[in-house]
Formats: structure tokens, C-alpha cells, sequence
């Protein structure tokens, strides 16, 4: 269809369906409608895929382009407001033949002459995939192939190579010689260098198993052992005799994979390892230091409370210990999937200092130490907690970073001297705020929205405390639609437990409120540990919003073990998973009823996925008097059935914490389910197996309690696979809800 006349007629439809004049709030249609509201209540989020470059005087972004139909690539500058033009995709072809160039994901070289693009991407695991990576010439405007089927490949610094993984293997390719060279040469089927397994990808947060030398002289990188691991078999059942997949997943108690370092030169390749002992714990994370070919590794024992950090030779191997860390009374991280944080450790460039995120005196702070393991000083201190390190600057002696200051349901701006003095606050607004700053501190993107704003994407410098630049998106679209369309924002709120402890929580109302009628009410949540489900910002979930017009009253809570709050709000869950989490949403409920007549108690619900899916279940048979109805999506449901890393983090080692391991259980309490119970899964979850669904239905079936389940055979850990399988999926979430709890 010609694109113009296909413009007239969307613009036509939307004014057809939301006229200008005498508009009124009108309910969703159906439920699709309600889904995809999250795509309209969600907005413009700004510049799409935002690299800073030329140290952070310039950023390049992806521009979708209504002219031509393609993703350009641009470059802003700040300082100047030029706009301009770096890549076009259009007329450009894979030099295999005339087939239309289209790309994923994208890297500059170290000049900003070259692009390295990942292309054609089939996914392995939930964040890795194989793909096939071009190198574009901008000056040359020629797109030259570089690897194909690769894991990984990046540039070096010096913009001079590209390494990629491959098959098991690391390689190197020389940009101006066009030399391949392969570096490592011991691969086999479950045996990788430069890649991880399954656990140590999902539960270290990690796909790229090497790491790049800052000279580009040496690649430093893990090899992975999972031959003596246990797998697991799973099928979709398709066809007339199923095809299984096994993969190496240790369980709880099992053998984990085999880790070690090695560092290989890339022009002699000449390899050494590194002599860090693995034993029975783990090497998440390996950093280059400050000083020429000597590396820092950081090792966890196996319950993951032991933290003992080395500094290595990179052309010998030998190896130093210079600092530890324990807890008695819970984890250490050393990253954060929810706040986006890959490393807890910083070791900046050219000061041979290190930065270490710790909860040491009850809150997370930053702590400065020599390379002698010796602490210099406290660099952040307070009952609140840094959530992000954005930037460590060596020279300024400054860090930049987010924290929970003014509020834990906040996320604020701040800078620092390194000897703690000096701290500035930038991001002046209320709201949740995510802030992309500049690699020399001078600008910074802040995407915020708060309960009565939807999302601002706003450019500013740093300089004067914070000078706004430019405004690139108020999202207006987000405003008309909810004056179009009923709309009920968060209200906050906080519950008094009976023992006195204070829960944050939010609550979306019923878009035709009645104060006089009585409301049912769903606590639709995650509450994982580290997690937040509420926070002072926009509400953009369609199906809550559904919810809401259709009369329920939905709810979430910041229950114990969740981040933000402090060492002991957080793990208290330590070795006692799913207990003090129960307990603050049927504290929830009763203080809910206590405090608003309009919330009828007697019709409560609760629903979750993965880990929310455990809590949902486990409340309603923990208490059975105060859920009517429960839907669990992907649920844990003995922790025995899960993997060791996630596990043992937080429920301990099995043979110490046996008891603990039953009591946490859905099937030790299976005996007490009153609740509707409505169970969906996916055989093909690689992460939380049907297995652990198949022994709790077992149990309710030997209680003669019958439940409702629903399994989604091609599905993954999310369960719907397709639109079609997702729309059915919330259906029957809706109907399952509807059913049992009679809104109207």
C-alpha cells in the first residue's frame, strides 16, 4: 500500500475512534483492548538505543525514519544541537546478495568510523543468542562480513580487532590485515570457552564470557565445564514421537558447572591460567585493573556469603588475595537484575583504588579501598541506600550515582567526592527517574514519570547543579489517550502490620467509583528478593487498567525482601523463602479492609508469575482464610526443584537448612488450600520446569483438593508464545477472576 494513502487512512481511523471534540472517557472495548492500552499509556520513551560517543560530548541513537521506512542511526550533539544523519540502512545489502540489510543491535568503533552490527539473531537461552556481525565503513560505505553464527563479538578498545566467540571457541580478526586467528582450541559439547552455561548466564546476569584488555593485547575469559552436570529433559510433545531437550541444569544440592580463567595474548596466542581456585563456589565477575596485565577476581563460596576478591598476573597466573567480605545474616550481591547494576565492584581507570557496593553497616554504600585491600574510607553513608553507579571519575575524584534518598519508591541523581564530600543532587522532580549520563559526566538523559505524570524524557547537563537542555518528549499522546480513554492512576499508600511494620503499597480504583458498593480486590505481584513492585510512577499496565473497569480493586505491595529498604527489610527472607512474604499480603488484605469500606475482603485474589507465582500459591495455603481465589503462573514450588545459584543464595546450602527447604514448600502446606486455584505453565520453561507444577498438583490431588490447570506446551518461562496464546492467556486470567469473584 502506498505509504501516504496508508497514513490518511490510520488518520483517519484514529479520529473516527477519538474524535476531538466532545470526547469522553470511554472503557476499554475487550480485553485486547486493555492489553495493548500498556503500549499507549507507555509513550515515547525517547532516544531509542542511546550510545554516548566521543566521550560523551555526542550520542547516537536509532530514528525510525516514516519517509523511507527504515531505523536510521543519528548523532545529537548537546552542546550544538546538531542533528545529523550517521547510517542509513536504506540501498544497502547483504554482500551475499540483494537482500534488504536490517540489524538488531549495534557498537562504534573506538574513531567512530566503523560500526559493528549484530544481524540475523536466533536466540539460545533468555538473553544470549547466535547472530552474524558486519562491519560497516562509514567513510567507505561498505558492509563487510566478520563472523557468522558467533555468540558474542566486540571491537577491541583500540578499535583495531574484533573478537568473537563461536562454536565453544574464541577468535580474533585483525580489521587491517583481514588475519583470523582462532585463540583457544579445547572446546567440546558442554565444555565452552568464552561463553557460560545455562546457571551461571541466568543467575550471575552474564552472557559475554571475555573481556577485552584495555591495551587490546590480551582477552581474558572464563571456560566453562558443565560435562559432569546433570540435565534436564523437556519436549513440546509435538509430533508422532516427541523430540526432547536435554540441558545441564544443577538442582539444588547438585554439582555445579567448572569455571576457570584463563588470558590469552591475541598476537601470540599465548594462553595462561589464572590460579584461583574455583573449589565449591563460584567466579562471577573478573575486572582489568588499573595497572598494566594484572586482573582482579572476585569468588563467592558456594552459599554465596563469602566474598573473596584477587588480584592476578595476567602473563603468569599467580594470583593474591586482598580482600574479604561475610555475612552472617544474609547474601552478598555483587550485581543487580532489578536496578540494571552489573557490577557492585569499580575499579577505575588510571587510580589504583577500587570502589566496593556494600551493606556493611545496614544499608547499601559506596566504600573506597586501596590495592592492598586497605579501606580508605565510607564514601556514601545514611538510612537509604545507592541503588546505581553511573559513572567513577578519576580525575574529578567524583561519582555520579542513583539512590533511594528522598524516598525508596524514588530513584534520585546524585554526585559525590571520592572522599565523601561534596555530594550534589540533580534530578529535581518526584518520580521514579532512569538517568543515562555521559562517560565525562556532563550530560545526562532523565526518563522519569511519577503517579499523576506519565513519562518526560528530558536532556540536561550537569554543570550548576543540573540546566535542563531540551525537552524531547512530554508524551502528549499519553495524556489525550487517557482523557479519551478511563483512566485510574496509582494511589500510594502504606499499611501499619499488626506488629507495626510499615509496607509501601499502591492501589488502582475502579474507573466508574461508587464509594457506597463493595469492590473485590486482586494483589497482583512479583515480590522476589531484591524486587520492587511499587514505586512512585505512571501506571501503564493495560491489563490492571482492564481490571479496574471491570470493578476490582488492584493492589501491590513492597513486601520484606524487597530492595530499597535496607539489610534487614531485605533479608529477612534469609533461608525462610515465602514465609515473611505471605504474611505481609494477608496483612495487606486485613489492613485494606480495616481502612476502606468499599474493599470487599471476603472476594481477595491473588495472582503472580515465576517467583510471584510461588507467593501466590503459597499465601493461599499459608492463609487460607484470606484468599478466595489464587492464580500461580511458572511457579517454584519447592525450592529443591530449582538451581543452585538462585537457590542457595538466598535459602542456604540444602544439608544446613533442610527444615527450611520443606517449610518453604507449597507441598507441605497443600493440605490447607481453600482457594480457587488456577495453574498455568509451559512445558518447555527452561528456567522453573513443569516438573515443579506436576509434583503440586500431585500433592492437592492426594488432599482431594482439585485445581484448574492449564499448560502452554511451546511456551517458555513467559508462557505465551505467540499473540495469539498471549491474549488466551490473560482471558483465561480474566475468566478464572470473573468467575470466582464476581465483579459486577
Amino acid at each position: 500500500m502506498n505509504r501516504y494513502l496508508s497514513h490518511f487512512l490510520t488518520l483517519f481511523l484514529l479520529l473516527w475512534l477519538f474524535p476531538e471534540t466532545g470526547a469522553t472517557q470511554q472503557p476499554y472495548r475487550d480485553l485486547w483492548d486493555g492489553l495493548t492500552a500498556s503500549y499507549h499509556l507507555s509513550g515515547d520513551q525517547g532516544p531509542e538505543n542511546l550510545i554516548w560517543i566521543d566521550g560523551g560530548d555526542r550520542y547516537s541513537y536509532n530514528h525510525y525514519n516514516p519517509e523511507t521506512g527504515v531505523q536510521e542511526i543519528r548523532i545529537y550533539n548537546p552542546a550544538s544541537g546538531q542533528d545529523q544523519l550517521a547510517f542509513t540502512p536504506e540501498g544497502v545489502t547483504f554482500p551475499s546478495g540483494d537482500i534488504p540489510f536490517q540489524y538488531e543491535s549495534f557498537e562504534w568503533s573506538a574513531d567512530y568510523t566503523h560500526i559493528l552490527f549484530r544481524t540475523n539473531v536466533r536466540p539460545v537461552w533468555r538473553y544470549s543468542g547466535v547472530a552474524d556481525y558486519y562491519l560497516y565503513s562509514l567513510r567507505e560505505e561498505e558492509l563487510t562480513p566478520v563472523a557468522d553464527s558467533a555468540f558474542t563479538a566486540e571491537l577491541s578498545p583500540d578499535g583495531k580487532k574484533v573478537g568473537y566467540g563461536k562454536n565453544g571457541e574464541l577468535f580474533v580478526l585483525d580489521l587491517e590485515s583481514g588475519r583470523q586467528q582462532q585463540l583457544t582450541h579445547d572446546a567440546g559439547e558442554d565444555l565452552y570457552n568464552g561463553r557460560f552455561g545455562w546457571v551461571y548466564e541466568e543467575e550471575f546476569g552474564k552472557v559475554q564470557a571475555w573481556e577485552w584488555s584495555p591495551n587490546s593485547q590480551q582477552i581474558a575469559y572464563w571456560q566453562s565445564d558443565e560435562r559432569h552436570v546433570k540435565p534436564f529433559v523437556s519436549t513440546n510433545y509435538e509430533g508422532t514421537y516427541p523430540e526432547y531437550t536435554d540441558l545441564p541444569y544443577p538442582k539444588v544440592g547438585e554439582k555445579n558447572p567448572t569455571v576457570r580463567i584463563g588470558v590469552v595474548d591475541v598476537q601470540s596466542g599465548d594462553n595462561h591460567w589464572l590460579d584461583v581456585e574455583q573449589g565449591d563456589g563460584y567466579i562471577p565477575r573478573i575486572y582489568w585493573t588499573a595497572r598494566e596485565n594484572e586482573l582482579a577476581v572476585a569468588h563467592l563460596n558456594r552459599e554465596q556469603n563469602h566474598l573473596t576478591l584477587f588480584l592476578a598476573d595476567s602473563e603468569t597466573g599467580r594470583v593474591e588475595p586482598i580482600f574479604e567480605e561475610t555475612s552472617e545474616t544474609g547474601w552478598i550481591d555483587l550485581f543487580d537484575f532489578f536496578s540494571g547494576a552489573d557490577n557492585h565492584l569499580f575499579f577505575p581507570t588510571e587510580r589504583e583504588e577500587f570502589f566496593w557496593l556494600s551493606e556493611r553497616d545496614g544499608w547499601q554504600h559506596l566504600y573506597r579501598y586501596n590495592y592492598q585491600g586497605e579501606l580508605i574510607n565510607q564514601v556514601t553513608s545514611g538510612p537509604w541506600e545507592v541503588s546505581y553507579v553511573h559513572l567513577i571519575d578519576p580525575d574529578q575524584e567524583k561519582i555520579w550515582y542513583e539512590s533511594t534518598e528522598p524516598s525508596p519508591l524514588e530513584r534520585h541523581l546524585y554526585s559525590i567526592g571520592f572522599d565523601g564530600s561534596a555530594k550534589q543532587r540533580y534530578s529535581r522532580e518526584p518520580g521514579r527517574h532512569y538517568f543515562d549520563l555521559s562517560p565525562n559526566g556532563t550530560w545526562y538523559m532523565d526518563r522519569w514519570s511519577r503517579t499523576d505524570t506519565p513519562t518526560q524524557v528530558e536532556l540536561w547537563a550537569t554543570d550548576n547543579g543540573g540546566e535542563q537542555i531540551k525537552t524531547l518528549s512530554k508524551n502528549p499522546s499519553v495524556t489525550r489517550f487517557i482523557e479519551q480513554s478511563a483512566y485510574a492512576p496509582h494511589e500510594l499508600f502504606r499499611v501499619t502490620t499488626s506488629d507495626g511494620r510499615k509496607l509501601d503499597g499502591l492501589l488502582i480504583r475502579p474507573t466508574d467509583f461508587d464509594p457506597a458498593k463493595n469492590y473485590p480486590v486482586l494483589l497482583d505481584i512479583y515480590g522476589g528478593p531484591g524486587s520492587q513492585g511499587v514505586f512512585n510512577e505512571f501506571s501503564t499496565d493495560g491489563w490492571r487498567q482492564y481490571l479496574a473497569q471491570q470493578g476490582y480493586v488492584v493492589v501491590d505491595i513492597n513486601n520484606r525482601g524487597s530492595s530499597g529498604y535496607g539489610h534487614d527489610f531485605e533479608k529477612v527472607i534469609y533461608k525462610n523463602l515465602g514465609h515473611p512474604e505471605s504474611e505481609d499480603y494477608a496483612e495487606a488484605i486485613r489492613w485494606l479492609g480495616e481502612q476502606y469500606d468499599w474493599i470487599d475482603t471476603s472476594r481477595a485474589a491473588i495472582r503472580g508469575h515465576s517467583y510471584g507465582g510461588y507467593l501466590a500459591v503459597l499465601a493461599a495455603v499459608l492463609y487460607p482464610d484470606t484468599f478466595r481465589t489464587a492464580i500461580s503462573a511458572a511457579p517454584v514450588t519447592d525450592w529443591r526443584l530449582y538451581d543452585t545459584i538462585y537457590t542457595e543464595r538466598y535459602m542456604g546450602l540444602l544439608e544446613e537448612n533442610r527444615d527450611g527447604y520443606i517449610n518453604s514448600s507449597v507441598m507441605a502446606h497443600a493440605e490447607h488450600l481453600r482457594a480457587a486455584l488456577l495453574v498455568v505453565h509451559s512445558s518447555m520453561d527452561e528456567n522453573v520446569h513443569v516438573q515443579n507444577t506436576m509434583q503440586m498438583v500431585r500433592a492437592f490431588t492426594d488432599q482431594g483438593i482439585d485445581v484448574d490447570l492449564r499448560i502452554y506446551p511451546p511456551g517458555n518461562h513467559g508462557i505465551a508464545y505467540n499473540r495469539e496464546s498471549y491474549h488466551l492467556l490473560y482471558k483465561v486470567y480474566t475468566n478464572h477472576l470473573n468467575r470466582h469473584l464476581d465483579p459486577k
